[in-house]
């Protein structure tokens, strides 16, 4: 092997296990929900947000979108291929904002987890008038994806700033 081979390979380590781990969180959180009348509330988007803020794009994508198709590969996959699309984009969106417009700036950081609440409405209730055939039935569930988007969004954001989890993660990986 020669010694360039291994230049970041501690790095690409850390970076793999970081996304395994977030994605294993994703994917239990898919599994969690707050009961609500008519509905309930699910917790994945709290990690999703605080994968997005944190990692690259292609690790965003995976925490998010990848770790929500799995968490409904195994709790409830009708709607998987819409969580792998929906949480696949929003992730991305987000990360690519905040890596180029600065992590340290909290109204881009805002903009881009609003943005990326916007992004899982609309995305789940297309998705959601898509696999159950019927315009209606995606009306009638968008007050529960307006309140998961943005209660998921608004502790992950909490998370990531004050409980400085995006920091934590980012001097894991080195950044």
């Amino acid at each position: 092997m020669h010694q360039n081979d291994t230049v970041g390979l501690p790095h690409k380590i850390k970076w793999i296990t970081l996304c395994g781990l977030l994605m294993a969180i994703n994917t239990i959180f898919s599994s969690f929900s707050v009961p609500v009348p008519g509905g309930h509330i699910y917790l994945n988007d709290i990690i999703i947000v605080i994968a997005a803020l944190s990692l690259d794009p292609l690790g965003a994508f995976l925490v998010g979108g990848v770790g929500a198709f799995l968490g409904d590969f195994f709790f409830y996959p009708l709607p998987m291929f819409v969580s792998l699309a929906t949480h696949g984009i929003r992730s991305v969106v987000m990360s690519l904002i905040v890596g180029r417009y600065g992590r340290d700036n909290f109204p881009v950081i805002l903009g881009a987890t609003i943005l990326g609440a916007l992004i899982a409405i609309a995305g789940y209730t297309l998705g959601k008038a898509y696999v159950y055939s019927t315009w209606e039935y995606a009306m009638l569930k968008l007050p529960f994806e307006i309140l998961q988007a943005f209660i998921g969004s608004a502790i992950g954001l909490f998370l990531w700033k004050n409980r400085k989890w995006g920091k934590t993660i980012r001097r894991f990986l080195g950044y």
